[in-house]
């Protein structure tokens, strides 16, 4: 068996089962790997490179859980795919609006949504510290750089490169007060036409796109995309898709980028939580794949506070430079107070130890919520985030639903976020509550789905 021709550099800031991964990775698109190729054993491999066994099979678990490897059971470890030639469906379009909610009674006293992260108490300190330096800076004397505070600029590009594999100049980045400011900025700038988004999907994304006047196609969340049709964008979550929780695998983002090649369209990646991975290290950007093909929009919503509203946006040239004209012109930006504050957290090592706390919170809790429901309901996707997605008949999710309101918890039904795909179930999120309230929520949803 032949080694791959790979080197590691241990004087790297970068981890060694990083870059083998990256290398790896990088010879299958290049087609020096090509599908059915067969690797070297993690063994065999840590042995021609002088490395512990850890370091090969961290990076060979890692590509595995991405879509690029498959381990065969008695056989070693083989590429899974290169470039392929895709399936014949087409997206389903849809053209009237997404039904409205039906109207809700006083909110209840906590949520278990999937936007609420978990806030560590331990880091208010820090936090607190962070808006005291707002409090004493000095703002702009007008209006500031549409692009956001240079200096924040430059400390995301470094953390996209070192969390995400995006190298990108800061000059590149543009701040948002969030994803939805993002895709509002970015759409007035594509050309004319309908956006395809996953369903189920986004809710506040499909919304923004009807808001525009633009037609929705329904882009089949758990389906390889070869055909885009008529759409001049697709609004993909591939790190974890939103709701049900599924890695989009390596050959669906490549048949994925191959049909917006093909359509003249972009990739709009929301890459909202990629960092809360529980397996394996959280799988790159698709944006690394496709620079010119594909718009990167992040968030600190779910790593921050929601209400901290700030994003940011990476795009091709041609879209950054309209985006930033327009952005310009109407003195569009995100508030300079936020944009002060998380530079400060940034700099203090705070957002990473506020990362890696909430990270190890959802893996414990997300074992918890697959214990209760597993009887009752159909996981949908991996576990990893701060939620997870439960697959049942409707009348049972409602029924399910309504306990856990009468007991004082909000739990979103499946069906609120689909559209055509007629998927139900519940949506349950677990970053907002304290344990004991999780499992009183828990109590209340299997005691009426044993009924």
């Amino acid at each position: 068996m032949p080694m791959l021709p790979v080197t590691l550099d241990r004087t790297s800031g970068e981890p060694l089962p990083a870059q083998l991964a990256g290398q790896v990775r990088a010879l299958v698109l290049a087609g020096t790997l090509a599908t059915g190729d067969r690797l070297p054993s993690s063994r065999a491999l840590a042995a021609d490179l002088g490395v512990s066994r850890a370091v090969t099979e961290q990076a060979y678990d890692q590509l595995t859980a991405e879509g690029w490897l498959e381990a065969r059971r008695g056989s070693g470890t083989y590429v899974a795919t290169t470039r392929p030639t895709g399936v014949t469906s087409r997206p389903t379009q849809v053209t009237s609006r997404p039904a409205r909610p039906t109207s809700r009674p006083t909110r209840p006293t906590s949520r278990l949504d999937t936007g609420t992260p978990f806030f560590d108490p331990r880091l208010e300190a820090g936090w607190r510290r962070a808006w005291r330096e707002v409090s004493v800076a000095a703002p702009p004397r007008g209006y500031d750089d549409p692009r956001g505070l240079a200096e924040l600029r430059e400390a995301l590009a470094a953390r996209l490169g070192r969390t995400r594999g995006l190298e990108v100049h800061p000059d590149e980045i543009i701040v948002t007060a969030g994803t939805t400011d993002g895709l509002r900025a970015l759409l007035p700038e594509l050309r004319p036409g309908p956006v395809a988004v996953e369903d189920p999907g986004y809710r506040a994304a499909a919304e923004t796109v009807l808001t525009y006047g633009r037609e929705v196609i329904d882009l089949p969340a758990v389906q390889q995309v070869d055909h885009l049709g008529a759409a001049v964008a697709a609004y993909v979550t591939p790190a974890h898709q939103h709701p049900l929780g599924r890695v989009m695998p390596a050959a669906d983002r490549l048949s994925l980028l191959e049909a917006a090649r093909r359509a003249d369209a972009v990739v709009i990646e929301d890459d909202y939580d990629s960092e809360f991975r529980y397996d394996v290290a959280p799988v790159p950007a698709m944006a690394t794949l496709d620079r010119d093909r594909v718009v990167y929009l992040g968030t600190a919503a779910k790593s921050v506070v929601p209400t901290l509203r700030l994003g940011w946006l990476v795009a091709p040239p041609d879209l950054h430079d309209l985006v930033l004209r327009r952005r310009t012109i109407t003195h569009a930006g995100a508030a300079w107070p936020s944009q002060r504050a998380l530079l400060t957290l940034l700099r203090d090592g705070w957002l990473d130890k506020a990362v890696r706390s909430a990270r190890r919170v959802y893996a414990e809790r997300a074992p918890r919520v697959a214990e209760a429901m597993t009887p009752y309901a159909t996981l949908a996707g991996p576990l990893a985030g701060m939620y997870s997605t439960w697959l049942l008949p409707e009348p049972d999710a409602v029924r399910a639903r309504d306990a856990a309101r009468a007991a004082g918890f909000e739990i979103n039904l499946l069906s609120t976020y689909a559209r055509s795909s007629g998927l139900t179930g519940l949506v349950i999120g677990f970053g907002g509550v304290t344990d004991a309230e999780l499992d009183q929520a828990l109590a209340a949803v299997t005691a009426a789905l044993g009924r």
